[in-house]
């Protein structure tokens, strides 16, 4: 069996000179490699206490709606500024370009739930930063957080120290 890292196409120079961009469309496309990207994220946090997986928009959904499905576990969509439509809470966090906002609503996380935030990629930290301030608004704990791809070339691992991350893959550089 492949490793999963070689279901990662890598794109030199893209989005700018310098960058290799690391693209999972070509781990979602092959059968075996979307397998092993779900099997190997949920080995990652089976041994996780958690009662709530909180999803980030958009690719965050793709890897976040098994583990709560086999797990047993509510889950819970993370949005951009605009998309829920009952009451929200939300929190504007800084990107590598600009800024950029996320909303919860009020009532998807109960005061003492432990919650587990899954995404598709850990790069600078400051989507799972501005999701682990929304768990803390609502009362949660946050248990975790597990990534399929992690860039540990800038630093975003640093940025939430004071949790546990696991990540299915991790690159050196950015």
């Amino acid at each position: 069996m492949k490793d999963l890292k070689d279901y990662v196409r890598t794109i030199p120079d893209f989005p700018e000179k310098g960058i290799m961009f690391r693209d999972i469309t070509s781990v979602l496309q092959d059968p075996e490699g979307f397998h092993l990207a779900i099997d190997k994220m949920q080995e990652m946090v089976a041994d996780l206490d958690f009662d709530v997986v909180l999803g980030a928009e958009s690719r965050g959904f793709i890897f976040s709606a098994p583990i709560a499905y086999t797990r047993g576990k509510a889950l819970v969509p993370v949005r951009k500024k605009g998309k829920l439509p009952c009451e929200t809470i939300e929190v504007e966090y800084d990107l590598e370009y600009g800024k950029a906002v996320l909303e919860i609503h009020k009532d998807a996380i109960k005061p003492g739930q432990k919650v587990l935030l899954v995404d598709d990629l850990m790069a600078t930290g400051g989507t799972i930063e501005a999701m682990i301030k929304l768990v803390e608004q609502l009362g949660g704990e946050v248990a975790g957080v597990a990534v399929l791809m992690e860039l540990k070339g800038l630093n975003g691992r640093e940025r939430i120290s004071k949790y546990r991350l696991d990540a299915a893959i991790s690159y050196e550089g950015k």
